[in-house]
């Protein structure tokens, strides 16, 4: 093996981290990921930094939190100027480039007050969170906002699905008893295969872009961005996922009834919404498990061809691999659908970091349970690649040291944060709260779990007696010196997000006390 010259980054969207063999489940195989475990190293408390998609995703591509990057809901602009992944590595000649789902929505006021044009260079990149949309595809297209000429789906005409647009009529709906379209958005058809074969799914089309991409890139170092939008919904799976785990005897969902029993108010404006009630139901959870199961197994196969293809280059001994998701997906846990909130099904994800570099033999196979976060993901692909981390802008870690079996002296985090705008659901007009009171912030502990609600009484569990997460301690008597630690760790670390951005803390030191060096004197008599 050989030091990082590349990086392939793969997402998976809305995964939870508990449907992949290599974390404990029971007969959801994945045994391309947990080879990637097994060669390098596997995180066990790693939490988004925000369970909604564009957030998260935000955070992970500046690794600034979400509050600081301010787009803090899907369809909020990432602020024109905010330095991304792509705008660290390529004025060091390496390719960052995107195949799959960003969010990213542009900031096109910033950009005309910039005079940037969308259509220049750099206004492709600054609409495109810094990377080369080498293929984007958000994989949100029903048929009143679809996009004729999205390159999928003019691949799929190609193919012989014609339809103005096939992602919704073939890729995303279901092929009936007798062959008739079932529309993917309604829950019940997910028993149904998608009206394409295996080999047309988003995930495989993806899966060849990217290893297109790699080919294109030849020797220039690159980062590639995989991002996959499975298994998020429209929950379709292509024969014959879509049955593979119809017949398993699929787990209970991690739900108690006493959690309605003077619940939260925001978590219960979360029940009452659509989703969550369609999701409390047995039956909605036990038709779409198994489809959503099959969409993690079709992923877990496709990833395994861009593997197979970085071998046979003789690329993996020069490329640092990262696995994760954006978040999870409640399917029913905690009588919720969706995500959103801050119980480990939506909050909980999966990463795993392979390191070619010598360096890091000594921890191939180990798993860390260092309480990490998204916005530790990019400084760690930074550090890899040699590339300085400006502390002044970046509010997550490098995971690097440790991987490479370093000593590490400063201490690592304590908590861990996430964080949430709820302005935009229904929860929130049930509330009856303005948008900016629709606030929320996790800070995890090993043994705790506290949340905190702008406006409301926070949340307290014990992750160590009760793990289900089912007993809310926010107003229990016994836990108040608990919640007012919490709530001074909280203060402590908004107040320490890295907002001053323009001028790094060694800058400040050497002009600390200068003004009489440069005539300027105060305050003499």
């Amino acid at each position: 093996m050989a030091k990082v010259k590349n990086i392939l980054f793969v997402m998976a969207d809305q995964l939870r981290r508990d449907y992949l063999s290599c974390y404990g489940h029971t007969f959801l195989e994945t045994p391309t990921i947990d080879a990637l475990a097994k060669r390098g190293v596997r995180f066990t408390q790693a939490v988004t930094s925000s369970p909604v998609c564009g957030p998260a995703r935000m955070s992970l591509y500046t690794g600034r939190t979400a509050f600081s990057h301010g787009a803090s809901w899907n369809f909020v602009p990432l602020q024109t100027g905010e330095f991304t992944l792509g705008d660290y590595l390529r004025p060091h000649g390496i390719r960052v480039a995107l195949a799959g789902k960003t969010h990213m929505r542009a900031d096109i006021e910033g950009m005309q007050q910039l005079g940037i044009s969308a259509g220049s260079d750099l206004g492709i990149l600054a609409s495109e969170c810094g990377f080369e949309p080498w293929e984007r595809d958000d994989g949100e297209h029903p048929n009143q906002k679809f996009n004729p000429d999205l390159a999928y789906n003019k691949w799929l005409r190609s193919h012989g699905y014609e339809s103005p647009n096939p992602w919704n009529d073939f890729a995303n709906a279901g092929k009936g008893p007798q062959g008739e379209k079932m529309t993917g958005w309604a829950l019940r058809n997910s028993v149904f295969p998608a009206r394409i074969d295996k080999s047309h799914s988003e995930t495989a089309y993806m899966t060849q872009r990217a290893i297109d991409f790699i080919d294109d890139a030849g020797d220039q170092p690159w980062v590639l961005h995989l991002s996959y939008i499975k298994p998020h919904w429209p929950y379709i799976a292509p024969d014959p996922y879509h049955s593979m785990f119809k017949d398993a005897k699929l787990p209970n969902a991690n739900k108690h009834s006493k959690e309605k029993e003077n619940a939260h108010p925001v978590y219960r404006a979360f029940m009452n919404m659509e989703v969550g009630l369609t999701f409390s139901r047995d039956d909605v959870r036990q038709t779409v498990l198994p489809a959503y199961m099959g969409l993690i197994k079709e992923i877990d196969d496709q990833l395994a061809r861009v593997i197979d293809h970085l071998k046979v280059n003789q690329l993996l001994e020069n490329t640092l691999i990262v696995f994760t998701s954006d978040h999870g997906d409640y399917m029913g846990d905690h009588w919720l659908g969706e995500k959103e909130l801050f119980h480990e099904p939506s909050v909980s994800v999966p990463l795993i970091i392979v390191d070619p570099d010598p360096k890091a033999d000594s921890t191939r196979g180990q798993v860390d349970d260092r309480l990490v976060e998204g916005i530790d993901i990019l400084p760690t692909m930074l550090d890899a690649l040699n590339v300085n981390v400006p502390s002044q802008r970046i509010e997550g870690q490098s995971l690097l040291a440790k991987i490479r079996g370093q000593t590490v002296v400063e201490p690592w985090r304590d908590a861990a944060l996430s964080e949430i705008d709820y302005s935009y659901y229904q929860a929130r007009l049930d509330l009856g709260i303005e948008p900016s009171q629709a606030r929320a912030y996790m800070l995890k502990t090993h043994n705790w779990k506290y949340v905190y609600f702008k406006g409301f009484r926070p949340q307290l569990f014990d992750l160590k007696n009760d793990p289900q997460e089912f007993e809310d301690l926010g107003e229990s008597k016994n836990t108040q010196s608990i919640r007012n630690d919490f709530q001074e760790k909280l203060l402590e670390r908004l107040t320490d997000r890295r907002n001053r951005v323009t001028i790094s803390d060694d800058m400040v030191r050497e002009r600390t006390a200068g003004a009489e060096k440069v005539g300027i004197i105060i305050g003499r008599w």
